[in-house]
């Protein structure tokens, strides 16, 4: 087998197979070619050594065979590469929060030392880091190769670019109200209010930051040391670790199709950003839920023995005691905790009614403005 066949046999074993054969011959002719001008000028055949530098010079039988690709040739492309960058700093912005909170809880808790806590936090935000852009980069390799590019990049209002201001105003206040409430806008400088981001903005934060959580809750997001079940100790002979394992295996499935509704709702609402009651709909139901997950938690989830209290009277007395004697005891906390997401949820609710019942939304005027 002489240069020319080997070289091609190294082509063809990357094309597809209905093309192999014309593209093949078409490079046999444009290298013979090559061959014969050389011969030409020189006088003589070629020297297997002067073949070699002819074959270089057509290129490696790798990239040859990529010039007859149908797709394009990277895999995050100029266009798309500042969305990627983007998504990848936002989401592990996230990880790093969500981190550096079970790090903190396992400390305060006595589950773990400082020096060793920060240390698998390292650990947990480089692994949480590896997947983030992993992912990032299939989805981005998926993009790209659609024969039309998505609405994002081709439409875009400049009402919704309050989204992209986040990344100059990296603070733990923007991670914070963007976890909560999916609120990714910045701060206005010397402004001490916030500027309403748009609807399309909150639905989209508000996505981003349910679906890190839903890969954290799977375990697909690897933050190796800050599992839902490890942020727990036994604490004064109470062994909460046991009881928040055993709380997520009980909502494990409940959890995953709340977040599941939850992104699918807030990327429908992204793409019908004026829809005031459908939003209003969804918030009503969602704070349903949350409000039916705390009286489960205080009434029948295995936290239930340190959480609950009878009566109001009693609610009181607890709080009391804290400041009074000012130690603050972890069950005692948990009631708070609980009691206030409850309220929380209440409050929620009742303002999604409002504005299902009158069909505006004062954080869509502000968002206009």
């Amino acid at each position: 087998m002489d240069l020319i066949d080997r070289y091609l046999n190294a082509v063809a074993a990357q094309l597809p197979q209905s093309e192999r054969a014309d593209i093949i011959a078409e490079l046999r002719d444009m290298i013979l070619s090559r061959f014969e001008e050389k011969e030409e000028a020189l006088g003589r055949p070629l020297t297997e050594a002067e073949q070699e530098d002819i074959l270089r010079d057509v290129g490696h039988p790798l990239v040859v065979a990529a010039r007859y690709g149908s797709g394009p040739q990277h895999i995050v492309g100029p266009e798309l590469y500042p969305w990627w960058m983007f998504a990848v700093r936002a989401g592990l912005i996230a990880i790093v929060a969500i981190t550096v909170l079970g790090a903190i809880v396992r400390v305060v808790v006595g589950d773990v030392e400082a020096g060793r806590a920060i240390g698998q936090a390292f650990h947990s935000i480089f692994n949480g880091a590896i997947s983030l852009i992993g992912f990032a980069t299939v989805g981005a390799y998926i993009i790209e190769r659609q024969k039309e590019k998505p609405r994002f990049l081709r439409e875009w209002r400049v009402k919704d670019l309050g989204l992209f201001e986040f990344g100059g105003n990296l603070n733990a206040e923007a991670v914070s109200r963007g976890l909560s409430e999916g609120d990714w806008s910045a701060r206005p400088a010397g402004k001490g209010k916030a500027r309403a981001a748009s609807p399309t903005v909150r639905a989209l934060g508000s996505a981003v930051g349910w679906g890190v959580i839903l890969l954290w809750w799977v375990g697909w997001l690897p933050l190796t040391h800050t599992t839902p079940e490890d942020l727990g100790a036994v604490v004064h002979g109470v062994d909460f670790g046991r009881m928040l394992a055993e709380m997520h295996g009980l909502l494990y499935w409940p959890v995953i199709a709340f977040a599941l509704v939850r992104i699918a709702f807030d990327l429908t609402r992204a793409l019908h950003p004026k829809g005031v009651r459908f939003t209003a709909l969804g918030d009503v139901g969602f704070g349903l839920a949350e409000a039916a997950l705390f009286v489960w938690v205080w009434l029948y989830s295995p936290m239930s023995p340190v959480v609950f209290v009878p009566d109001v009277e009693s609610f009181l007395d607890r709080v009391r005691a804290m400041f009074e004697t000012g130690w603050w005891p972890l069950p005692s906390i948990l009631m708070l905790c609980v009691a206030f997401g409850f309220l929380i949820a209440v409050s929620k609710i009742v303002g999604a009614l409002g504005r299902l019942v009158t069909g505006r939304d004062r954080r869509l005027i502000d968002a206009s403005n």
